[in-house]
């Protein structure tokens, strides 16, 4: 069998590739390697190197953060055509109020005018958003739009955009203590890993497969502690803004090569 039919035949599993990968391109042979049946539930991404990206090229910071805004969009929509049911973006951490103030303003009034010019993309897409983090300490104008796309978007279904705007992974997990400790209606053998997660932002999502981190760093960043226990992790070089379907693909493609074992041991032969 050629290239070609196998490209088509590989696209009918990933019906939402179909047509969209050009044939004979980088992206359509890694897909060729991949299997339908095997396609992670939850890809969760930690988006680094935005402000590198920019100084290579002389630019402002912010520079980078709208370029990075593209790979966004591209990538949710890579991932919503192969199938993902969760898709989770690392946008801004609690330890990222310490930068530049006039960074912190522009980056927040970045994310508020892609929500306003996005959300018809959401709609029409079948996507839905979902934040992680606290808004209440987030500008007003800002947290006004994600309660509205989140509110507009709440019974869409094809995949779920985790957004992790002022989140911490260890301030999530104190924060469900504090829940669980205000209710005051369970027991300490009441108490499981099962329960515990219905206290995270993430209630009711399927744990992560699959943590991705651009950049080349070589760390989870406080990033969903509690839920990447046993992710699997690819890390790449290449910053945030260059990352594109291709890199994703790749991504999926070695994590279908993984042997997922979940603490167990090495069946013998």
């Amino acid at each position: 069998m050629d290239g070609r039919p196998a490209i088509r035949y590989t696209m009918r599993m990933l019906k939402g590739l179909d047509g969209w990968l050009e044939d004979g391109s980088e992206e359509a042979r890694l897909a060729l390697r991949l299997d339908a049946a095997r396609i992670p539930r939850h890809v969760a991404v930690i988006m680094d190197g935005n402000g590198r990206w920019a100084a290579e090229r002389g630019l402002p910071r912010v520079e980078g953060h709208k370029a990075g805004a593209k790979s966004v969009r591209e990538i949710i929509e890579t991932s919503a055509r192969a199938g993902l049911d969760v898709l989770s973006l690392f946008a801004f951490s609690t330890e990222n109020w310490k930068r530049p103030a006039r960074e912190v303003q522009t980056l927040m009034r970045l994310l508020e005018e892609t929500l306003g010019k996005e959300d018809g993309v959401l709609m029409e897409h079948d996507l839905r958003l979902r934040v992680l983090g606290v808004k209440g300490s987030l500008p007003g104008g800002l947290r006004r739009e994600l309660e509205r796309v989140e509110a507009m978007t709440r019974g869409n279904s094809r995949m779920i955009i985790g957004l992790a705007l002022n989140y911490g992974g260890r301030a999530e997990i104190v924060e469900a203590v504090r829940r669980i400790l205000a209710e005051g209606r369970l027991a300490a053998g009441d108490l499981d890993e099962k329960v515990f997660s219905r206290y995270l932002d993430t209630a009711g999502l399927p744990d992560p497969d699959l943590l991705i981190r651009t950049s080349g760093e070589c760390r989870v960043s406080n990033f969903l502690l509690w839920q990447i226990a046993y992710a699997e992790i690819w890390i790449t070089p290449v910053f945030w803004p260059d990352f594109r379907r291709k890199h994703l693909i790749q991504a999926l493609v070695d994590y279908q090569g993984r042997n997922r074992r979940f603490g167990a041991a090495e069946p013998s032969a």
